[in-house]
């Protein structure tokens, strides 16, 4: 199991009012912290706003990128697209550009190894009924062909666990799920349920949230680790976890701490 972090955790964020935030004018200061601190995965964000800043959605800006990455020894595994939780295209016709945004995505994100494409299905893109259901696999299946063989689609989704199996049956091999511990004990999910799809579970974000509240240090929510990581090691999970952890005003000490956290479970 391998420790990486949530892009834009080591730096500031530029908009005050979010948690979770590319980075436009520190994302290659932020790379140099991750690399002085030990870290060496991280995992991409993509917000709507701004995307334009995106090395990973602006062609042009790609370039900086690949120049960039040989320099230093930090892998991008896999991308968070917030946009998708933004503009979800199943709920509106007026977002039908967050399919095409989403293929920009995919193709660009080859370019730097991206294994893993993480779509939110929470929050303001929750799937709300049959239909949306229906319109989010029928047009998803159609986006799968852009990815490469080494590429897969990952929900993280609130559905419970029961309807997991039954949801991703609906698609090919090149979908799976990334596990939320944080969103889990939010919503009050038994693992013991969660358990059944796990197969299917190949990224994970790692952070601790009170039952039905907000994000906190690790250790102090209700999410229970200590039975979590146990797990882990029985399936002999190899996957990545990445600290999508709460914030603090001390980025560095915060994401450390945490990490130190983590490590006396595995």
């Amino acid at each position: 199991m391998n420790i990486g972090f949530m892009q834009g955790r080591l730096v500031n964020s530029e908009k005050k009012n979010l948690l979770q935030y590319f980075p436009a004018q520190q994302w290659k200061k932020e790379i140099i912290l991750s690399e002085k601190i030990g870290f060496k995965i991280l995992e991409w964000t993509i917000n709507y706003e701004n995307i334009n800043r995106n090395h990973l959605y602006n062609f042009n800006k790609n370039k900086d990128l690949l120049k960039f990455l040989p320099y230093h020894s930090i892998s991008i595994p896999s991308i968070t697209c917030d946009f998708f939780m933004q503009k979800p295209f199943f709920k509106s016709k007026k977002f039908q550009s967050s399919l095409r945004d989403l293929i920009r995505v995919i193709e660009l994100s080859k370019k730097v190894g991206v294994k893993f494409i993480i779509l939110p299905l929470v929050d303001n893109s929750t799937i709300d009924n049959a239909e949306q259901e229906n319109t989010l696999i029928k047009e998803l299946k159609k986006v799968s062909k852009f990815l490469n063989n080494n590429q897969k689609i990952l929900f993280e989704i609130d559905y419970p666990p029961n309807k997991i199996i039954p949801f991703l049956k609906k698609f090919n091999k090149k979908f799976g799920i990334n596990y939320d511990t944080g969103n889990s004990a939010s919503l009050g999910f038994d693992f013991n349920e969660e358990k059944k799809y796990f197969k299917f579970v190949h990224n994970v974000h790692i952070k601790d949230r009170i039952f039905r509240g907000q994000s906190v240090r690790l250790g102090k929510g209700d999410f229970n680790f200590k039975e979590f990581f146990v797990y882990l090691k029985k399936i002999k999970y190899k996957g990545n976890l990445i600290l999508q952890t709460a914030r603090s005003k001390k980025h560095i000490n915060e994401i450390i701490l945490n990490r130190n956290f983590i490590k006396n479970f595995i």
